[in-house]
């Protein structure tokens, strides 16, 4: 025996529909999400005793550059290489591959051989920073400059300024080197010429120059 399917509940009636509630609820969430939005915290403070937030702007900063106070105004990303090359005209330390792999961009920064594609200006305030334009006594090459010329250790010259920092840094560090500590010592300079030998014998000679005293700072 047919049955007959029961009808569906008219609109007017008492309760709800499956349209009536899904409409409703279409309704209240996004109104649910904006007050959750409302009563969101607020972002807590930096606790009492932390560094200051400098920055997106440009903000003081004070760099002591082959024995010259440089002041300027930069914004806290700005490296060290780019402040020196773009803002005060240091332009020895070459930009090459920007990625701290090359060497080309060596400085001396508190005694130690620093990438200075690497170090932000702002971190770099404080410390005695050093390039190839702070190492010659006027016209007098330092010995470690004047060695790469005797040893013609340099070809398209590039990586030079990079490769004669690192040197001197090297040297402060261990006067008396041999071969393989000269190579050791040097691994963080590339150069695409392939003038390592010569390089090396600029060192030992270098070495020989400021042990008879005629290095000079």
């Amino acid at each position: 025996m047919r049955r007959d399917k029961p009808k569906t509940p008219e609109r007017g009636r008492k309760g709800l529909s499956r349209r009536d509630f899904f409409r409703g609820a279409g309704v209240a969430v996004p109104t649910g999400l904006l007050a959750s939005q409302a009563k969101a915290p607020k972002a807590a403070k930096a606790p009492a005793g932390a560094a200051p937030m400098l920055g997106p702007g440009r903000v003081p900063i004070t760099l002591r550059i082959n024995g010259k106070v440089e002041k300027l105004e930069l914004e806290p990303r700005v490296t060290l290489l780019d402040a020196m090359r773009n803002y005060l005209d240091i332009t020895g330390a070459k930009k090459v591959c920007d990625r701290g792999t090359c060497g080309t961009c060596t400085v001396i920064m508190g005694g130690d051989a620093v990438y200075a594609c690497q170090v932000l200006a702002i971190e770099a305030q404080g410390k005695a920073i050093t390039t190839i334009e702070g190492l010659n006594a006027g016209e007098q090459l330092h010995p470690m400059s004047q060695a790469f010329v005797n040893n013609d250790a340099q070809q398209c010259g590039y990586c030079t300024p990079g490769f004669v920092v690192a040197c001197k840094a090297f040297l402060d560090k261990h006067p008396n080197p041999t071969r393989e500590q000269i190579r050791r010592g040097l691994g963080g300079n590339l150069c695409r010429c392939g003038t390592y030998t010569g390089i090396e014998r600029a060192v030992l000679e270098a070495a020989k120059a400021v042990k008879g005293g005629s290095a000079h700072a």
